[in-house]
């Protein structure tokens, strides 16, 4: 089984799809006609989860108290969140500093047990020194992704004239 996906202290064990998009502000040296990129001015994660069995209500409770806008009322689900922010551990990202901008539910008739899960998190630095942990939390995830071994390779796809792509 794969490892779930942290938002915050709520594990997420059957993700679906996870993105996250950088943005850059771009400032001019100096008003010439040179360009300098600065630091990364947005960040956002999309996840899109299944919240499945018994637990799945409290999972969607959970999540709905993470993305309250009260920092008083976050804070009180988690003491460090009143200073770092929502924290997010994945496979693709160690983000610190995070806010729920934007979380939907649903469910269907074909799966009564189960709650899709669509999560929208957007960077909201509060002090540089998290700032700094964070991209240090991210360089260290890098390092040892790229020391360790995968455990599967990709295999090739067999493909036949007219059959599907």
């Amino acid at each position: 089984m794969a490892a779930p996906v942290l938002i915050g202290t709520i594990p997420l064990m059957y993700v679906q799809s996870m993105s996250m998009s950088e943005g850059y502000r771009i400032e001019r040296i100096a008003g010439g006609p040179f360009a300098q990129a600065l630091a990364p001015s947005t960040k956002t994660i999309t996840i899109e989860a299944l919240l499945a069995g018994p637990e799945r209500m409290a999972l969607k409770k959970g999540l709905e108290a993470l993305a309250l806008v009260s920092r008083v009322l976050v804070a009180a689900t988690a003491p460090l969140l009143a200073v770092a922010g929502i924290p997010v551990v994945s496979g693709l990202t160690v983000s610190l500093d995070m806010q729920i901008t934007d979380l939907r539910f649903s469910v269907s008739a074909a799966r009564l047990e189960a709650l899709d899960a669509s999560i929208t998190l957007q960077h909201v630095p509060r002090t540089s020194v998290a700032a700094l942990l964070g991209e240090a939390a991210e360089l260290a995830l890098a390092a040892g992704t790229a020391l360790s071994a995968s455990a599967a390779q990709p295999g090739p796809v067999p493909r036949a004239p007219g059959g599907p792509l």
